[in-house]
């Protein structure tokens, strides 16, 4: 009886989707938020294979291009949506990035027009009117429309985006294409200050740049290259390394390992209440001697020879930090690849310059105190808000720590001095690498989007009221 009830809804999932396909190839307002309701209530209560079928459905319709911009924003809200429901993105995640590379142009475009049109900040994109349009029309002539109505649909575009770049798949595939990459890139710095989408956009385009490092530890002057993806800082980095290094579990290296509930914070899991402030085991330094910051990014290690070459010297201090991701929707994992014999790793040792010192002599008294050591309040934090305003409440789920979106240049938690300057725009990401076998079940997916903008749920937004 059960496996009937599921066939109904599984059939009732597929006449609804295409429903939404036919409303959108016709550009119909009347059957669309209808059909998106239908897809929403349904989809969490089918197998994950048929909601990847329906999303590889949207993949052509997103490469085509045919339909009206505001319908193709409004897809590609609910493809990022389906994918946060724990669906593989598939074909469509790399159509929703070729969609933010145009339309992200086209709004550049608008910014640009709008600027030299006048001294105020542009209209919120959903807040447009004629007005706007009329105003950028006096620089731009008949571009103007486009102009407009990519500005119009920017938010969309990158709310999906950054969903689909949270997938290791699709960050894979940003780092085959190298122009696509830098595209983006170009388009989240210019959006950044206005659009806070974008600040973690540029974020998860950095965090595909690097995915793999030569570690050296002086102590012991072995040295290991190691693979790692889903790495939003170096305090996540710097946690990892030591769960696969040190200990008999690890390589051996001399310390104490890192407690799990650490380790599960920084992989795939909320932080532990009970284990939330992390201590140090090294000081990370660059090949030339200058010091990686635990706030930076892997991105922006320096390399040598192509390679991004990460010290481990002993701590001149103790250091503490928080246990949990920067992104917590993005599972990371390390993992050794190999270590080089000893012959080889003399050779590096041999082009590593001695650290720079960058804490003050015992005679210096002009410097702040050294940090001590983060402590998270106890009490539980409020749970994310929803992605999804169609779908019936969930359960109550472990409480999530209080994050923030990334600043292009965040404040040393527990360090002193700033974090590295970020690493030249041109240098090229190293070749993907691929995920390690064990631990690849796909994990819970946490509310990310913001519910759907009126352009899914409310046929006027189908195209600009103004128009």
């Amino acid at each position: 009886m059960r496996e009937k009830g599921d066939a109904l809804m599984v059939d009732e999932f597929r006449a609804a989707f295409q429903e939404l396909i036919d409303a959108s190839v016709a550009t119909d307002p009347q059957n669309f938020p209808p059909a998106v309701h239908r897809v929403y209530v349904l989809a969490s209560q089918i197998p994950a294979s048929e909601r990847e079928l329906a999303l590889e459905a949207l993949a052509p319709l997103l490469a085509a291009g045919h339909a009206a911009p505001g319908i193709i924003a409004d897809l590609c809200v609910v493809a990022g949506a389906l994918v946060e429901m724990g669906t593989d993105p598939g074909p469509t995640g790399v159509e929703v990035l070729h969609r933010l590379r145009a339309m992200g142009k086209g709004a550049i475009v608008f910014l640009r027009a709008w600027e030299r049109t006048g001294e105020d900040p542009p209209p919120d994109p959903d807040a447009v009117t004629a007005d706007a349009e009329a105003r950028v029309a006096a620089d731009l002539g008949p571009d103007a429309p486009g102009a407009t109505m990519c500005w119009w649909t920017i938010r969309r575009h990158g709310l999906a985006a950054k969903t689909m770049l949270s997938e290791s798949s699709v960050r894979t595939h940003i780092r085959r294409d190298p122009a696509l990459h830098a595209e983006l890139v170009a388009t989240a710095n210019q959006l950044s200050d206005l659009l806070t989408e974008f600040d973690e956009v540029r974020a998860l385009l950095r965090m595909a740049e690097a995915t793999n490092a030569l570690v050296l530890d002086r102590t012991t002057q072995r040295a290991f290259r190691v693979l790692f993806d889903g790495i939003g800082d170096n305090f996540q980095l710097h946690t990892l390394l030591a769960d696969a290094l040190i200990g008999p579990a690890g390589q051996g290296l001399p310390g104490d390992p890192p407690d799990p509930r650490w380790t599960r914070a920084f992989r795939d899991s909320p932080p532990d209440p009970q284990a939330h402030t992390v201590r140090g085991w090294w000081n990370l330094v660059a090949h030339d001697g200058t010091w990686v910051w635990n706030e930076g990014v892997p991105a922006e290690i320096p390399t040598l020879d192509g390679e991004r070459v990460l010290v481990l010297d002993e701590q001149p201090y103790p250091r503490s930090w928080n246990a949990g991701r920067r992104h917590p929707q993005v599972r990371g994992w390390l993992e050794v690849d190999s270590e080089l014999d000893p012959q080889e790793a003399a050779l590096w040792w041999e082009r590593v310059a001695p650290t720079e010192p960058a804490i003050p002599t015992a005679d210096d008294t002009d410097h702040p105190p050294l940090p001590e050591p983060v402590v998270l309040p106890t009490e539980d934090t409020p749970e994310p808000g929803r992605v999804r305003g169609f779908l019936a409440e969930e359960a109550p789920q472990a409480p999530e720590p209080v994050t923030t979106e990334p600043a292009p240049e965040p404040e040393p938690r527990t360090e002193p001095g700033p974090p590295p300057a970020p690493a030249p725009a041109t240098e090229e990401p190293p070749a993907p690498r691929p995920a390690p076998p064990a631990d690849t079940a796909a994990t819970p997916r946490r509310g990310f989007l913001p519910p759907l903008p009126p352009g899914v749920s409310q046929s006027s937004q189908w195209g600009p009221t103004w128009r």
